[in-house]
């Protein structure tokens, strides 16, 4: 990953290549850090708030000491970063860390043709750490590498018979007007983007199946980065005329705007 900016709790702005997580850090070696992503317009970070809300509880149901000086650290690296890029927050068991990286390449190409998913099983999900954003992604990330052997973009990730994410995005799906997603819980992160579309669009949350949302008319994802994500097909199998929806459009243009403030 490519680091345009780093920020360090008590160091401040730190050359991007300087080592900033000490070898016996806790939470990195036990895989137990807590972070959040977001994305910056034009060098206002979109919202923030919900993010380090959720940095708090991640935090806190992990047992690591509270990041209240995350948002100093934002502060700073906004200062430096270009207007539009990732932003990094991590909360470790020693140490805050704020990054900037630039935007993944492509987004607007992909969104255009939509994404092709394959469905993993990843079994019965732990309530555990329910709601919780940590850096334990080891079993997301192989779910996406299986996906992507199979020539998919993505991985469904599901228990069962039963939607669950995608590795990193929440799923949604429109049939006759009607909006479809899991509802947070279990294997199902309350998205921050989750909550805005929940805001901006009336949607049914429950369980369902991958049958319900092969039978749908369009689906999409949304995550903070890739925002709102067309889904066109699923292990193979076209969702409907297998091209982006307008439900995932109209969301899209919402989010956008949302971010111009």
């Amino acid at each position: 990953m490519t680091l345009l900016a780093v920020a360090v709790a008590g160091r401040g702005l730190v050359d991007p290549a300087a080592p900033v997580f000490g070898a016996g850090d806790e939470a990195l070696l036990r895989g137990g850090a807590a972070f959040e992503t977001l994305r910056v317009y034009d060098g206002r970070p979109f919202l923030l708030d919900r993010h380090l809300t959720r940095l708090a509880h991640s935090c806190a149901a992990l047992d690591l000491p509270p990041a209240d000086d995350a948002g100093r650290l934002v502060a700073e690296i906004v200062a430096v970063a270009p207007p539009d890029h990732v932003l990094r927050l991590y909360r470790t068991s020693e140490t805050t860390v704020a990054t900037a990286a630039p935007l993944p390449p492509g987004l607007d190409e992909l969104r255009g043709r939509g994404l092709a998913l394959a469905t993993v099983d990843v079994g019965v999900p732990s309530p555990l750490l329910e709601g919780v954003k940590s850096t334990s992604y080891a079993v997301a990330f192989e779910a996406r590498r299986a996906a992507t052997r199979v020539g998919a973009d993505d991985a469904l990730l599901v228990s069962g018979d039963g939607v669950l994410d995608a590795s990193t995005a929440n799923v949604w799906w429109c049939r006759d007007g009607v909006l479809f997603t899991p509802a947070a819980g279990p294997g199902v992160l309350a998205g921050v983007t989750r909550s805005l579309a929940l805001e901006l669009e009336e949607a049914v949350e429950g369980r369902f199946t991958v049958a319900e949302l092969l039978a749908a008319d369009e689906a999409f994802t949304t995550s903070s980065i890739r925002e709102v994500m067309p889904v066109v097909s699923v292990d193979g199998r076209p969702v409907a005329d297998g091209r982006p929806g307008p439900a995932a459009a109209r969301l899209q243009g919402a989010i956008r705007l949302r971010s111009r403030g």
